[in-house]
């Protein structure tokens, strides 16, 4: 999650290998965990519905396509419970203050000294979008650890 933040930042793009890590790593860990039936298809239908919300608000421009597909990602590992709904709140929380931040960075020209730094340009052009995989990283990472999955292999670990 911290490399897709940092990532959508500085290029503004987020690696599929990244999100379809996500994917793949799941049933891994969800077999390792003990995750019934039941609950692994719970899982897979918040990853598959998020992946339908995620490309419904790629459509219009309103999200990028790593975006859609991080978001589809982070609801697979979730699935349907308290811990997405967290999750979704938080993002929209985060995602929300994130793009106030950067408006008014906008509309502040920038130093000198940061002219040549590519990642800033992008960050600073009114005519790109908001790295919103920041967002969706950052609340990912705070949900995580109270997720069930996240205390299942909190409890094997100990």
């Amino acid at each position: 999650m911290a490399y897709a933040a940092l990532s959508d930042l500085l290029t503004m793009k987020i690696p599929n290998w990244l999100t379809g890590g996500l994917a793949v790593v799941f049933p891994v860990i969800a077999l390792l965990v003990g995750m019934d039936i039941s609950a692994l298809i719970n899982h897979i239908l918040a990853g598959i519905v998020l992946l339908a919300a995620g490309v419904a608000m790629f459509v219009p421009g309103w999200m990028g396509a790593g975006d859609a597909k991080l978001l589809a990602g982070i609801g697979l590992w979730f699935g349907w419970g308290t811990a997405l709904i967290d999750f979704l709140l938080l993002t929209a929380v985060a995602g929300g203050g994130l793009t106030l931040v950067i408006l008014v960075i906008r509309s502040i020209p920038l130093p000198t000294f940061a002219l040549s730094w590519d990642w800033l340009q992008r960050l600073h052009n009114k005519k790109k979008g908001i790295p919103y995989g920041i967002a969706l990283a950052g609340a990912g990472l705070l949900v995580y650890p109270t997720s069930g999955i996240g205390h299942a292999l909190l409890s094997l670990a100990n």
